[in-house]
């Protein structure tokens, strides 16, 4: 599901811990120590006058070279960055493309020199055939590419924005849906509870048919999300399809701004049952929020959902998992060089959460796991559900200068007690096998939820 999200953040420096990327991410951040390729001087790097190909080109070389969790071999740089070329050529229907082949001298500033002599004669040659800075964007993603870890990659100045959204949690102009895109082509919406669109009757499942009066029949999602999104005080007229061959409905909504929570808490017979979608800025805050409500209403357990949940902010998971770990080592991170860098309980646990069950699945990744297997491994909770994702590296994201960014593979973590995770997982306490499918969550249907409940009621009569 796409959130409709329009918000900047700023993630220079940041370590990304994700397995997905952009709009949909899983993703989990921290502020790095190191210094930010963009404070360096472009002119004493690239020398005065840079272009802006040769900027993009140049810090991508470099942060591969210095900041990648692995050794580097300059020639798979160069010989990447020739294929992304090529493959983009391919794509873009250039027959017969042909392009130099250079040889690594294993001298940074001879061999940075030859990947800006490999671009300059793509875009002599084909410049016709990419808009903009396009080939530089291709090449840039080839010598990524060629590093072979497929979470470092270039994003896009409209990724980069999409997973900026997903980490702010919003603080836009909207109506407050999410929407998604179906197999048959048509868009369906999901209202968020208390914000314009709910309010004003949508329902979830709704079939977008118009919006403003324009079809969505054929439509791309980011084409959809633009027609919805828009300034807060202003209008936007939906129509939507509730049945099969019943006339759509249409809804005059007033745009808000909207803040997209990440939790959703409830307290039923005495079980605190809390569903974190992911670890966002404000994630810590509504996580505490709904553990001390249902301290003051007298819960006999609780129950976090981190089933789906792809990570976020590693500041948000370090401190989630502060308010159940008293003290400690929360997660240990290692570079390169095999210098760890050790994150530690914040001191500020609440205290009696307990008997507490965390719901995990196979799409429980990064933050997810650092927050569960600090959990498991302090034996302050029970995992219940199915093996994890197994992503247990972190990655660097450092902004360019056409507002997209790199996001680089800089680090492997380790829960307490040293377990690498990375294409192992976690194995849950108790396993109880459920199909990942969202809308059997918190249904009758929901296995996973039925254990959890069950082990706490267990818990209590002990």
């Amino acid at each position: 599901m796409a959130a409709l999200l329009v918000i900047g953040v700023a993630l220079a420096g940041a370590l990304y811990v994700g397995y997905k990327q952009g709009i949909q991410a899983a993703q989990t951040s921290l502020l790095s120590n190191s210094t930010d390729i963009a404070s360096v001087d472009l002119g004493s790097m690239l020398g005065e006058g840079a272009s802006l190909d040769q900027q993009l080109l140049g810090r991508a070389y470099r942060r591969a070279q210095e900041s990648f969790y692995k050794p580097v071999d300059p020639q798979a740089l160069i010989a990447g960055e020739r294929q992304g070329l090529l493959a983009y050529l391919q794509y873009k229907h250039v027959k017969h493309a042909t392009l130099p082949t250079y040889r690594a001298s294993g001298d940074q500033v001879q061999d940075r020199q030859k990947i800006f002599d490999e671009l300059a004669f793509a875009q002599k040659h084909y410049a016709g055939n990419s808009p903009g800075i396009e080939l530089t964007e291709a090449a840039v993603s080839g010598m990524l590419n060629a590093l072979k870890d497929p979470y470092t990659v270039y994003l896009s100045p409209k990724e980069i924005q999409g997973l900026n959204e997903s980490l702010s949690g919003g603080n836009f102009g909207g109506i407050g849906v999410y929407i998604e895109l179906q197999k048959n082509g048509s868009i369906i919406v999901a209202p968020i509870d208390g914000l314009p669109a709910a309010r004003a009757g949508i329902k979830p499942g709704d079939t977008v048919v118009s919006v403003d009066g324009h079809s969505t029949k054929g439509q791309k999602l980011d084409a959809v999300e633009h027609l919805i999104r828009g300034p807060a005080g202003t209008t936007v007229y939906i129509a939507v399809r509730r049945e099969k061959n019943v006339a759509p409905r249409p809804y005059r909504i007033v745009r808000e701004t909207i803040r997209v929570p990440t939790v959703k808490a409830k307290l039923v017979d005495r079980v605190e049952y809390i569903r974190l979608a992911d670890f966002g800025e404000t994630s810590a805050d509504e996580i505490k929020k709904a553990l001390l409500d249902g301290k003051a209403h007298n819960a006999r357990g609780y129950i976090l959902d981190l089933r789906d949940n792809g990570g976020g902010l590693l500041d948000a998971a370090v401190q989630i998992s502060s308010y159940f770990i008293p003290t400690g080592t929360i997660v240990s991170t290692v570079d390169r060089q095999g210098e760890r860098d050790t994150r530690s309980a914040l001191g500020d646990a609440i205290g009696g959460l307990s008997p507490l069950v965390v719901l995990v699945n196979q799409y429980t990744a990064s933050a997810s796991e650092i927050t569960s297997g600090a959990i498991q491994d302090y034996g302050i909770g029970k995992l219940v559900g199915t093996k994890t994702f197994g992503k247990g590296v972190v990655q660097s994201i450092y902004p360019l200068p056409d507002n997209g960014a790199l996001k680089i593979t800089t680090a492997r973590y380790l829960t307490p007690k040293d377990r690498d995770i990375q294409h192992k997982g976690i194995q849950p306490d108790i396993l109880v096998t459920q199909n990942p499918d969202l809308s059997i969550i918190d249904t009758p249907k929901d296995k996973q939820l039925a254990a959890a409940k069950a082990y706490l009621r267990r818990a209590a009569t002990r």
